[in-house]
Formats: structure tokens, C-alpha cells, sequence
């Protein structure tokens, strides 16, 4: 069941003698495709940050929680991600110029706070959507904000939350899940797993 407001989010545990480590939520994402790991945590990459920076080694105490995860279809072919998917134009034009969207399980991108307030095991993701005519001085202010999580609210800035998103996007924009390059597909829908998986935190 996903997390509820006042609630404690998962259980008290130990870490397991065959726990697995993943550095990077693409690595995450690749040990949850495989399902060849039963017990899991995460030491770096966005959702890491996300969910309090754990270190943890077999026999350390930690607690064990539920966490949602992002089913992708690019132009139909499926994949999955646990931190983010993001379209924008590729290179660092990109994050100035044209509609940037992306799709968030993890609270951070980087240094950034991209989403504050979202949660990985709320059963939703948190959907933003820039504007193509968000000029770049706005754009630069909004960027300035983004380490603090105070680039929202904006009005050429949309966040909303949801449970599934599909964009149709025009060729020009390049599509990263987890941080990896995935090309430029024409149809990108992500729809969120509620409690899909357990980590150690």
C-alpha cells in the first residue's frame, strides 16, 4: 500500500548477507528488469538523494520500503525507470530553448530539486511541463531556483501529478530515462507502478 500523510513508510529490517548494491538508478532499474537481485539498495543517483542517501552493508540496520516505479513505452517498446524520463532538445540548447517535459519518482535530478514535495511510493509522479515560450531570462531565474526547489510556482512552469502521462512529441526532442539517451521517439507514455519493489533504506 502506498504511503499515506502522518504515516511511517515501511518496516524495520536488517540488511541481508546477499544484499545487492546498485550505484546509479539506471543500475537500479537494470538489477529490477533482470529481478536478479531479492534484496536491494542504492548508493548513489537521484533516487539515493531521494531516499535519505543510505550506506548500507549487509547486517547494518536500515528499514525496508515500498517504492513505485516508472513503466516506460518509447514508440512502444518497453522499459523501465525509478528516478525520472525527461524530453527536451538534446544539448545544452535544450534546456533553453523549446517545451522540456519530464516524468519524476525521484525528488532531485542532480543537484537540482525538481520536485519538491513528491514522494517515490505516493503512487503518482510528479509531471512538469515547460512551456516552449518561456524566454531564456526566465528561464536562467527558474534554473538559479532550482537547487533550493523554489523555481515553482511558475506560470510558464506546470506541475502536476498523475498516474500516467503520454506526450506526442514532434522529432525535435530527445527522451533520457534514468540519465541515459534513448533517442527520439514520437510517442512516450510512463505510467506509475505503485509499490512495484522493496529497498533497503
Amino acid at each position: 500500500m502506498v504511503i499515506r500523510k502522518g504515516e511511517p513508510w515501511g518496516v524495520g529490517a536488517t540488511c541481508p548477507d546477499d544484499l545487492v548494491t546498485a550505484t546509479t538508478d539506471a543500475e537500479l532499474a537494470d538489477l529490477l528488469a533482470a529481478r536478479s537481485a531479492d534484496a536491494l539498495t542504492v548508493s548513489g543517483g537521484d533516487l539515493h538523494r531521494t531516499v535519505g542517501s543510505p550506506r548500507l552493508v549487509a547486517g547494518a540496520p536500515a528499514r525496508l520500503v515500498p517504492v513505485d516505479l516508472l513503466r516506460v513505452e518509447l514508440d512502444g517498446s518497453p522499459e523501465i525507470a525509478v528516478a525520472h524520463v525527461v524530453a527536451r532538445r538534446p544539448g545544452w540548447r535544450g534546456w533553453w530553448l523549446g517545451p522540456l517535459h519530464a516524468v519524476c519518482n525521484a525528488q532531485f535530478a542532480g543537484r537540482w530539486d525538481v520536485a519538491p514535495g513528491g514522494h517515490p511510493n505516493d503512487g503518482r509522479a510528479e509531471v512538469i511541463d515547460v512551456d516552449a515560450a518561456m524566454s531564456w531570462r526566465q528561464r536562467w531565474g527558474a534554473r538559479r531556483r532550482l537547487p533550493s526547489g523554489t523555481h515553482l510556482p511558475h506560470p510558464d512552469i506546470r506541475l502536476t501529478h498523475r498516474s500516467e502521462v503520454t506526450w506526442e512529441l514532434d522529432g525535435t526532442q530527445t527522451v533520457w530515462v534514468d540519465g541515459r539517451r534513448r533517442g527520439r521517439p514520437r510517442t512516450v507514455r510512463v505510467t506509475v507502478e505503485p509499490d512495484a519493489y522493496e529497498l533497503h533504506v
